[in-house]
């Protein structure tokens, strides 16, 4: 069952079992996929999101929550913290299971070495190896200052 089928059927059973927080989570990713194939209309693909750009959708989706929620308890609003977490909780349920520090190393080093990446010129590449093998499973943001570290 690809990603979008799953979504779908979250959907669903939430209507169901009216689950009103799931609801609107799952409706916000719906959301931001049509949001995107709307975006890709133009591009030679024909619209059609795959699964790789609905990880790394949603991959964003948790990153502004987990922000927006810090920033709320800073702010003291700590309710509206409460409701950002909760929606990252529903969208991590449809993304992989995130690669621990040493996995991510271990990631970074084989990827390094399929390539043959020496310099930092090749980072670009090392990346793009990355995101195309590991999309949902590591924060890119913070693997890209690694794989600097080790091609300097």
């Amino acid at each position: 069952m690809d990603m979008r089928d799953r979504i779908s059927q979250a959907l669903k059973e939430a209507m169901k079992s009216k689950q009103v927080e799931r609801l609107s989570t799952l409706r916000l990713i719906n959301a931001a996929i049509k949001d995107r194939e709307i975006a890709m209309r133009g591009e030679a693909e024909g619209g059609t999101v795959g699964d790789p750009e609905i990880l790394g959708i949603m991959g964003k989706m948790v990153k502004q929550r987990q922000e927006s929620a810090r920033a709320y308890e800073e702010g003291g609003r700590l309710e509206l913290a409460e409701k950002e977490l909760a929606e990252v909780k529903v969208i991590e349920e449809f993304l992989p299971r995130q690669l621990s520090p040493d996995e991510v190393a271990a990631a970074v080093d084989a990827a390094i070495a399929l390539i043959g990446a020496s310099s930092i010129r090749d980072m670009g590449r090392v990346m793009a190896e990355l995101k195309s093998k590991y999309t949902g499973q590591m924060d890119f943001g913070a693997v890209g200052p690694a794989v600097k570290a080790r091609l300097s």
